[in-house]
C-alpha cells in the first residue's frame, strides 16, 4: 500500500513511525512533513490545508490511503473532497469536524444528548459577556469558539484576567474570526484524563488513557500551549471510571452525533476533568491528541493500519472481537523541546545536537515537531546532514518504562543529551502521577 500522512508535526512523526511497521505498507508520504520525518517518508511540499494539491498528488501517485494529523484540514472539508474521488481517507467530514472546530457546536450537541460538561452561555458580543462575567464571578473559563492550535482557552481567576481574555479574543481578535463568537464555562477542578477512541459511528475502539500537559511551566503554570508533555497509562483512570466515560461520554457522543444524520469515521478525542460529581468533558477534538499520540503508539504492539482499514470498511465490531489492540504492560512518557518565547514568538534556525547520543538509548524515540533537515559541508567536503529549528514545539523525546517513574527517568536522561539555542521544557511530565491520588469513585455519592 502507499500511504500519505498530512500535517508537519510530533504527531504526524508518531504516525509515520507506526505506520511505517505495518506489513501492508510498501510507501509513505507526507505533506508537508518536517526534518525528522524526511527520514522515514518521502516529504511532499504541499500544505496541510492545500486540499486541492493533495486530492492531486493522491490521485496522481494512486495513493492506497491517507491518514489526516491535524485538525485545520479536517474543519476545512478534506475528508468530503478525498471522497468525491474515490479516495480512501482516515478522518470525520467536514461536518462532523465542527464537534473540535466550534466549541459552541460542541456544547449544544453535548447539552443535547445529556452529557456531563462544565455549565456554560454563548455570547456574540463583547459587553453582554463582560457583564455576564461581572454578574457570575471568578474563577471561570473563556474559550474562542474556532479554532486556535490549542491555545483559545484563558481560565481566568481574576475579573481583570476574564476582562482581558474577552477583550483580546472578541475585540483584538488575536485569534482571528476564531473569536467572533466565546464560550465562558463554570471552572471546574480535578485531575485531567485525554481518552482517545477510533470510531466507525456505530462501534469504537479505545486506546489506554492519557494526560497532556497543557501549561508552559512547571506545576501548570503559564499560558496554554499545544502540549508540553504527555504520559500514558494513568491510573488515576481506572477500569470502572473508564467504562464510566465510555458509557456516559464516547457512546452517547457518537450516538448522538449519529442521530443529527452524521456519519463519524477516524481517532475522537475526549478532554476529560475528572471532578467530585464524575468524569466531564473539558472538550472534543476530532483527531489524535498531541503530544498524548507520541505518549500511545510507542505502547501499541497492533498494526495501526489494520485497524485504520476495519475503521473504513465497516468492520470494526469484528475487528475488536477477533483482534483487540494489543498494548505494552510498559508506561510512556514524553517530554516537548521547545524553542524560547514559545507560546510567543521564538527564532528559527537554531542547530540542534545530541540527537544521535538520545536516539542510541535503549527504549527512546526522539519525535520531529518543528525542525528542518540541512544538508553541510565538512572540512574535508564531505556532505552530511544537520537538524535545526523550525517551530515552536521542536521534538517530543519519548521514553518507556516499566513503571511510570522508570519511564520518567529514561526520557529526561535523554532529554538531557539534546541541545539548542533558548531550549526549554518542563521538568515535571508525569510526575503528577507520583503523588498522592485523591480522586475515587467510590467517593462520589
Amino acid at each position: 500500500m502507499k500511504i500519505l500522512v498530512v500535517g508537519s508535526g510530533g504527531r504526524e512523526h508518531a504516525l509515520v513511525w507506526k505506520i511505517a511497521q505495518s506489513k501492508l505498507v510498501d510507501k509513505i508520504f507526507c505533506a508537508p512533513g518536517n526534518g525528522g520525518i524526511s527520514r522515514e517518508a518521502e516529504c511532499i511540499e504541499i500544505k496541510a490545508e492545500d486540499i486541492e494539491r493533495l486530492v492531486e498528488f493522491a490521485r496522481k501517485e494512486n495513493i492506497d490511503l491517507t491518514v489526516v494529523g491535524p485538525e485545520a484540514p479536517l474543519a476545512k472539508g478534506i475528508v468530503d473532497e478525498f471522497r468525491k474521488y474515490g479516495l480512501r481517507i482516515f478522518g470525520p467530514t467536514e461536518l462532523a469536524a465542527r464537534l473540535e472546530s466550534s466549541k459552541v457546536f460542541a456544547k449544544e450537541i453535548m447539552q443535547k444528548y445529556n452529557i456531563p460538561t462544565a455549565g456554560f452561555k454563548i455570547f456574540d458580543h463583547p459587553e453582554e459577556a463582560q457583564y455576564y462575567i461581572e454578574e457570575k464571578g471568578v474563577p471561570c473559563v473563556v474559550k474562542a469558539d474556532g479554532l486556535a492550535q490549542g491555545k483559545g482557552v484563558v481560565v481566568a481567576k481574576t475579573l481583570e484576567e476574564a476582562f482581558q481574555a474577552v477583550r483580546m479574543i472578541m475585540r483584538e481578535r488575536i485569534f482571528g474570526d476564531a473569536g467572533k463568537r466565546i464560550v465562558i464555562e463554570d471552572y471546574l477542578e480535578g485531575e485531567e484524563a485525554s481518552i482517545i477512541v477510533i470510531t466507525d459511528s456505530r462501534e469504537f475502539i479505545t486506546f489506554p488513557p492519557s494526560q497532556d500537559h497543557k501549561r508552559v511551566f512547571d506545576e501548570d503554570k503559564g499560558p496554554n500551549t499545544g502540549g508540553m508533555g504527555a504520559y500514558s497509562p494513568v491510573p488515576v483512570v481506572t477500569e470502572n471510571l473508564l467504562a464510566e466515560i465510555e458509557r456516559e461520554i464516547i457512546l452517547r457522543i457518537i450516538n448522538g452525533l449519529a442521530k443529527e444524520g452524521i456519519d463519524y469515521r477516524g481517532a475522537l478525542y475526549a478532554g476529560i476533568m475528572l471532578t467530585s460529581e464524575g468524569p466531564k468533558v473539558l472538550e472534543f477534538n476530532v483527531r489524535f491528541g498531541d503530544p498524548e499520540t507520541q505518549a500511545l503508539l510507542p505502547r501499541l504492539n497492533s498494526d495501526l493500519v489494520e485497524v485504520i482499514l476495519a475503521t473504513l470498511e465497516n468492520k470494526l465490531s469484528k475487528f475488536k472481537k477477533f483482534t483487540p489492540l494489543n498494548w505494552k504492560s510498559q508506561a510512556c512518557v514524553c517530554v516537548v523541546c521547545a524553542s524560547e518565547g514559545y507560546p510567543g514568538g521564538y527564532e528559527k534556525g537554531k542547530v540542534i545536537s545530541g540527537l544521535e547520543e538520545a536516539e542510541e538509548m535503549k527504549d527512546i524515540v526522539v519525535f520531529h515537531a518543528g525542525t528542518k533537515r540541512e544538508k553541510e559541508k565538512t572540512n574535508t567536503g564531505q556532505q552530511i546532514y544537520r537538524f535545526v529549528t523550525d517551530g515552536g514545539r521542536v521534538l517530543g523525546v519519548t521514553g518507556l518504562g516499566n513503571t511510570i517513574k522508570e519511564a520518567i527517568i529514561n526520557t529526561y536522561q535523554a532529554v538531557e543529551k539534546i541541545h539548542f539555542e533558548g531550549m526549554h521544557y518542563r521538568k515535571d511530565i508525569g510526575k503528577k502521577n507520583l503523588r498522592n491520588q485523591s480522586y475515587k469513585l467510590e467517593e462520589r455519592r
